[in-house]
């Protein structure tokens, strides 16, 4: 038998160095918490056979047996944590009743002469009661990464035996970087389609209907339009294209540009030769000014361009910024400015940092340089902005376009990555969609 220990942050990545090094067949004989993350005991009894893709519903039983087992353990323990404290609190509240009425003689009976008795310490053994919780609590939690792993890796095996079409489809939707739930999503609504191309063709239909696009462009509605988002997402930029676009259209006489950008070192200075080579007024807003009033000359002007700063989500000039923004008074249609070079976890930190302000749509930037469109596409379906302007170059304002569903759609296939994903890398996805029942895939 082959025993080895393994040492990771977290128990997925101890359970990938476990199939890397001994196969799928390593069994998991212990795991515990260490300094830095947490230490699995693998072992290996025989040598790894090749790797079977049928279903084991022994296995699969047992899993789902020992998962009710952790659900029911965790249900106890939550039952005996506050049985005990309803009894800490009835012993205590006992003793503060009988102690004042004992008399001093007995009192002074009871204590040694060597010096006073101590007194019980409920807080020590309430410390000792909570790191036992908290040493179980993280066994169990332990445990029920490891039955996802699992579990992940059992479901995405069956699928490929069961329904290789919808395995397939899969795959390819990895390819373009979408989520996990939005392929779920789609794949329900061509799980039907026994054609392959067909249901690739409804697919890339579907999808492309949940993408949301104004009907009319921004700059044709006119108004106050601000550009949001966190720094180095291309905001400065894509307003100068969206001017340039507007002057080259309907001439300088009824544009103007704002910015509220006085934290950025040149970034006025830069939106100020902006304004001189399009011929078009600028204003400047500084911090503690109200925008109101800053406004209130340019109201005869059709469409008001705003270049806003980009902040850290915990500056309080952030939060100023957007309330500003926010108000009734000022009527701003406000665009989050998204680079689609940014990872899911970046934009998604965007969006919930600038939606307090009521975001109108929003906009991608860095599109010739991003590798997949299928992240930021996602976040714009889930948080349902419409996709006003893609921007796909440096070129002003040339690389400024007006886009369509069905034409992101095809640019987000033309970026899928060339090879599928690993057999790995789909089984945590679907272990990820393990963790939350309600949206498992299959």
């Amino acid at each position: 038998m082959q025993v080895k220990r393994f040492f990771a942050a977290d128990m997925r990545t101890a359970m990938k160095l476990v199939r890397d090094e001994l196969g799928a067949d390593a069994s998991i004989i212990g795991n515990r918490r260490v300094a830095g993350g947490v230490e699995l005991t693998a072992a290996l009894d025989y040598q790894p056979a090749a790797p079977s893709r049928q279903p084991n519903p022994a296995l699969e039983a047992e899993l789902r047996k020992t998962q009710a087992t952790i659900a029911n353990a965790q249900a106890e323990l939550a039952v005996r944590a506050v049985a005990d404290e309803r009894k800490d609190r009835q012993l205590f509240a006992n003793e503060s009743l009988i102690a004042p009425e004992l008399p001093a003689t007995a009192v002074k009976v009871q204590r040694p002469v060597a010096g006073p008795q101590p007194a019980p310490k409920p807080a020590a053994a309430a410390a000792v009661d909570q790191r036992a919780l908290d040493a179980m609590r993280f066994e169990l939690n332990g445990l029920r990464e490891l039955i996802e792993v699992q579990l992940g890796s059992i479901a995405w095996g069956q699928l490929q035996n069961r329904k290789p079409q919808q395995a397939n489809l899969w795959r390819r939707l990895q390819r373009m970087g979408l989520s996990a739930d939005l392929s779920k999503a789609l794949l329900e609504r061509v799980a039907q389609v026994a054609d392959p191309r067909q249901a690739w063709r409804m697919l890339l239909a579907h999808l492309a209907h949940a993408i949301r696009t104004p009907e009319v462009e921004p700059l044709e509605e006119g108004g106050v339009i601000a550009l949001v988002g966190p720094a180095g997402m291309g905001k400065t930029t894509t307003l100068a294209k969206m001017a340039a676009r507007y002057v080259l259209k309907y001439g300088a006489q009824s544009i103007a540009l704002v910015s509220m950008d006085s934290f950025r070192i040149g970034a006025q200075e830069q939106i100020k030769t902006l304004g001189r080579i399009l011929n078009v007024s600028v204003t400047q807003v500084d911090p503690g000014q109200s925008l109101v009033q800053a406004l209130a000359p340019l109201a005869r002007k059709k469409v008001v361009l705003i270049d806003t700063a980009g902040l850290p989500a915990n500056d309080p000039a952030l939060r100023i910024q957007l309330e500003s923004l926010a108000g009734r008074a000022v009527k701003a249609k406000n665009y989050l400015v998204l680079a689609a070079t940014s990872q899911a976890q970046v934009l998604k930190a965007a969006y919930h940092g600038y939606k307090h302000c009521g975001l109108a749509g929003c906009i991608l930037t860095k599109v010739d340089e991003a590798a997949n469109l299928g992240e930021v596409l996602g976040l714009a379906i889930s948080q349902h902005l419409p996709v006003a302007y893609l921007a796909d170059g440096p070129k002003i304002p040339d690389d400024l376009q007006v886009p369509r569903s069905h034409q992101l759609v095809s640019r987000a296939v033309s970026l899928q990555t060339a090879e599928d994903p690993s057999e790995e890398t789909m089984a945590d996805m679907f272990a990820g969609l393990y963790h939350h029942p309600a949206r498992r895939a299959g």
